[in-house]
């Protein structure tokens, strides 16, 4: 089906009614918080059940939900780098490792926020070349190159503990990724926390607190933006369902993960991606999607 246009911002979602809205809220907040691309499932999976594309706004908009989550499960991690840091620069005690973590999550924002403006006009604008599945596809294929060379040659022993600045930096440069989608931002940043050493439930930890004011800035800006173009009651109904079956399926999501990397590893997400990655190439080849 074609997109939807409303002042040349993509809203195909409002179209999709209650129900199908609430399934694909499911879809992204499960997808969104693991490193499985979210962007990927919201354009395969309308594709497959011949349903209208939800549009660019629902997936960025989608990321309050993933920040309700990360924020709720997180919580206690969210609370002591908040306080620590405040109680660190009231005492100018600028070694404590809650005031260089809040630092590190301020400068791991600024790569995004630079890149996501520069290309605000092509992100989440209709039919935008972005969005192509053939483009999808060889970024799930490439991530999962990348994730897979983390897991077999980083060592995996830092903790959350010994994370510095330049970490932090680096693993907001990876953030960048993210804008393209089929890289997901929690791919791209638990890639780069595990290249950089972290043990696999750390570098999840360090993925999503990174991530915080990123998530939430492109959260906020999708709402504006929908504002500014006067979404109508009914489309800010469906948005809202999307919203609230996103952030509870988020939250599991964020659950599932780290048992899989306490437990086990990143391999079976590895996996997925990459024959993710290739069937999507195979099915655009033979016409299958589009």
């Amino acid at each position: 089906m074609t997109d939807v246009c409303t002042q040349g911002l993509d809203t195909g979602f409002v179209g999709l009614g209650y129900a199908k809205v609430a399934f694909l809220g499911i879809v992204q907040g499960i997808t969104e918080l693991l490193p499985i691309s979210s962007t990927a499932h919201m354009r395969v999976v309308p594709a497959v059940l011949g349903w209208q594309d939800p549009g660019s706004a629902f997936s960025a908009a989608m990321q309050l939900a993933a920040l309700a989550a990360v924020v709720s499960y997180f919580w206690s991690d969210v609370r002591d780098v908040a306080v620590g840091s405040l109680s660190a620069l009231a005492s100018r005690d600028f070694a404590n490792r809650y005031f260089r973590l809040a630092v590190g999550i301020v400068l791991a924002t600024v790569p995004i926020v630079i890149a996501g403006l520069a290309l605000s006009g092509v992100l989440n604008a209709c039919n935008s070349p972005l969005r192509g599945l053939a483009v999808i596809g060889w970024a799930c294929i490439v991530m999962a190159v990348l994730l897979a060379l983390s897991e077999i040659y980083a060592r995996h022993r830092l903790t959350l503990e010994k994370v510095s600045v330049l970490d932090a930096l680096l693993v907001g440069v990876a953030q960048v990724g993210a804008l393209i989608p089929g890289v997901s931002r929690s791919g791209s940043t638990l890639t780069a926390a595990l290249g950089l050493g972290y043990a696999r439930p750390e570098a999840a930890r360090l993925s999503f607190l990174l991530g915080l004011p990123a998530i939430a800035l492109a959260g906020l800006k999708e709402l504006w933006e929908l504002h500014k173009i006067h979404l109508g009651a009914y489309g800010w109904s469906v948005l809202a369902v999307g919203l609230v079956v996103a952030s509870i399926s988020a939250f599991f999501a964020i659950w599932g993960l780290m048992r899989v990397l306490e437990r086990f590893s990143a391999w079976p997400f590895v996996i997925y991606r990459g024959l993710l990655g290739i069937v999507l190439l195979i099915g655009v080849a033979f016409g299958w999607l589009s």
